[in-house]
C-alpha cells in the first residue's frame, strides 16, 4: 500500500510543479481551453497510434499532434479576436475524433477512459523519474525563453514547451487530470492572492492530491477521477468564497 501511494504522490508532485506555472499563465492570458485543446490533440495522436500502429511510436505521434495544435493556436492567436471559440472547437474536434477512431477498436472503451483519466496508482516509478527529468529540462527552456526570446518566438516557445508538457502528462494521467491540475491549484492560488503564486499552487495542489489519492484508495474508487473531482471542487469553492475580491489597479472591480 505504501509503495503504491508513494508513487502516486510523487507523480502528483512532479505534475503539479510545471502545470502550476502553465496554469497561472493560461489564466492570465485568458485562454483557459488551451490546455484542454492541446491535451486532446495529444490524446488524438495517441488514439491514432493505438488504432493504426498498434501502439507503436505512441509518444512521438502524440507529441506531433500536440505540437501541431500548439503551433496552430500560436499562429491564430495573432490573427483573430475569437481565439477562445477557435480553441473550444479544436477541443471538440479532438475528442470527437478520438471517440470515432476508438469506437472501431476492440478495447476502445478502456483506451478512451485511460486517455481521459488514468489510474495513477499503478504508474511505474521509472516513468515518474523520466517525466521529472523531462519537466526539469522544459523548465530550463522556459526560463531561457522568458529571458532571451521576444514576440512571436516567445509565443512559439511557450506553446511548444506547453505541448511537450501536456503530451507527457496525458500519457501518464489523461486529459481531464491534466486540465484539473493546470487550472484548479493555479486558480485557488490567484484567489488567495498571497505569497508566490507558483509555490502556493504547488503546495495546495499537493495537499488536494494527497486527500484525493487517499480517499480513492480507501473507498476503492477511480483515482484519476477522484483527483479531477477534488481539484475542481476546491477551485469552485475558492471562487465562490473569493469571487468578489477581484482587483484592478489596486481598486475593487465594479460588479
Amino acid at each position: 500500500m505504501t509503495d503504491i501511494l508513494l508513487t502516486a504522490f510523487l507523480l502528483s508532485v512532479v505534475l503539479l510543479g510545471i502545470h502550476s506555472y502553465f496554469g497561472l499563465e493560461i489564466i492570465r492570458r485568458g485562454i483557459i481551453f488551451t490546455d484542454l485543446a492541446i491535451g486532446q490533440m495529444a490524446a488524438l495522436g495517441a488514439a491514432v497510434s493505438l488504432f493504426f500502429l498498434q501502439g507503436e511510436y505512441l509518444y512521438p505521434v502524440s507529441l506531433s499532434f500536440a505540437l501541431a495544435g500548439g503551433f496552430v493556436i500560436a499562429f491564430i492567436s495573432r490573427k483573430t479576436d475569437t481565439l477562445e471559440a477557435f480553441i473550444g472547437l479544436m477541443y471538440a474536434f479532438g475528442i470527437s475524433a478520438v471517440f470515432i477512431i476508438l469506437s472501431k477498436s476492440y478495447h476502445g472503451t478502456e483506451d478512451f477512459q485511460r486517455l481521459m483519466a488514468a489510474d495513477i496508482l499503478f504508474t511505474p516509478l521509472k516513468e515518474v523519474v523520466k517525466t521529472a527529468v523531462i519537466y526539469a529540462c522544459l523548465g530550463g527552456v522556459i526560463v531561457l525563453s522568458r529571458l532571451k526570446a521576444r514576440g512571436l518566438l516567445q509565443e512559439i516557445l511557450f506553446f511548444v514547451t506547453f505541448a511537450v508538457t501536456v503530451t507527457s502528462s496525458v500519457k501518464l494521467a489523461g486529459v481531464l487530470i491534466v486540465f484539473a491540475l493546470l487550472v484548479g491549484p493555479a486558480l485557488i492560488a490567484m484567489k488567495i492572492g498571497r505569497g508566490i503564486p507558483l509555490v502556493v499552487a504547488w503546495v495546495i495542489g499537493t495537499v488536494i492530491n494527497i486527500v484525493a489519492i487517499a480517499v480513492s484508495y480507501r473507498f476503492d474508487i477511480p483515482t484519476g477521477y477522484s483527483i479531477v473531482f477534488c481539484n475542481s471542487l476546491a477551485a469552485l469553492i475558492a471562487t465562490l468564497v473569493r469571487g468578489g475580491k477581484k482587483e484592478e489597479g489596486g481598486q475593487k472591480a465594479a460588479p
